[in-house]
């Protein structure tokens, strides 16, 4: 047995199902908590028991209505928002045998952007569509694009060809970031201008439970759809003709998860922006700690990227007193260093 086998083998095999609950919950705890002003952790189990159990326990009103109406659905769809774009991640790298593949990368998430900026600022639809319809729309328009492009340039089969990939979802996110740029310009005065810009770098200040409603059947449908698909995943691991020789309906399963991916994308650039670097980052590094297979990889990936978010959001409410920044502004800041310490470690184990 080789080495790098034997490292695989000796990874701990993690009990998801215990595991999550309690790291989930501290972490949505410490979100509710922390933030430009700190709120004890008593008043907040008071709050919640208030409002979950119906239990009577003298919360002022105020700190209620703080850390129910704008605390808590922050940490929900940050949480929603990390798990479900690190799980298309997870998706596309293993659809597309592509390390660097993710939303943001391949087009995806502008596409999204420039979908939901149609509808929200053009008036694309003349009210007919939603936002989140169109982010929808924007999203597998961009992919089938980049697709397209990858292909005609010589992407091969499948579009596993790394390089074509990633060249083609970089020239697609240039295209429909110019065309957001483009629709702002002719179409917002300078109020909304700012307020958009601030949202595509990633914003959580104006999601409530109306968004949450949205983000937590999104965020748990795509987890579904990935642990459903688990054993399609790790055939794609060895490529597209090996998944068929495995008897994997390559082209049904690489268009439900294709499809889950955009739509997954797309409900969550609605509500907060475009946001880099959770897809790239949280599955490299959880294949560190959990291995390659996508029955420890795809929970310890949702678990990780709910984590990391909420986090994330929590120092940008700290970072600068007084000051909220975009939430995308601190994932690439953090996701960067992270991303290059992976590449060199994974560089100098080959």
């Amino acid at each position: 047995m080789s080495d790098a086998a034997l490292v695989r083998a000796r990874r701990p095999h993690w009990h998801w199902g215990w595991i999550a609950p309690p790291v989930l919950a501290a972490a949505l705890l410490a979100g509710i908590c922390i933030g430009e002003t700190r709120i004890p952790l008593e008043t907040v189990i008071k709050v919640l028991g208030a409002r979950i159990f119906g239990m009577d326990l003298g919360v002022d009103r105020i700190d209620a209505g703080i850390i129910w109406s704008y605390r808590a659905s922050r940490a929900v769809v940050a949480a929603c928002c990390g798990t479900g774009l690190a799980l298309s991640g997870v998706v596309l790298q293993a659809l597309l045998r592509n390390a660097l593949a993710d939303p943001y990368l391949l087009g995806i998430s502008a596409g999204a952007s420039t979908g939901a900026v149609a509808v929200t600022v053009a008036g694309l639809g003349a009210g007919a569509i939603s936002l989140s319809a169109g982010a929808f729309a924007g999203a597998v328009l961009a992919f089938a694009l980049v697709a397209i492009l990858a292909r005609a340039a010589g992407g091969g089969p499948g579009m596993q060809a790394a390089g074509v990939i990633v060249l083609a979802g970089i020239a697609g996110s240039q295209l429909f970031n110019a065309l957001t740029a483009f629709i702002i310009a002719k179409s917002a005065n300078a109020e909304q201008a700012r307020g958009i810009m601030f949202w595509l770098l990633g914003n959580l200040s104006g999601v409530r439970w109306d968004d949450a409603l949205v983000a937590v059947p999104a965020a748990f449908g795509g987890l579904g759809i990935c642990l459903w698909f688990i054993r399609a995943l790790d055939a794609f691991t060895f490529g597209a003709d090996s998944a068929a020789a495995l008897g994997v309906p390559v082209r049904q399963v690489q268009v439900i998860l294709i499809a889950a991916t955009a739509l997954v994308t797309a409900c969550m650039v609605s509500m907060v922006g475009s946001i880099g670097f959770v897809g790239l980052v949280i599955p490299h590094a959880m294949r560190f700690v959990v291995g390659v297979r996508h029955g420890r990889l795809v929970p310890a990936s949702a678990l990780a990227g709910a984590v990391f978010l909420i986090a994330s959001d929590i120092i940008s409410r700290v970072l600068i007193p007084g000051q909220v920044l975009p939430i995308g502004v601190i994932t690439a800041l953090v996701g960067a260093p992270a991303f290059a310490l992976i590449l060199i470690r994974g560089g100098r184990g080959t």
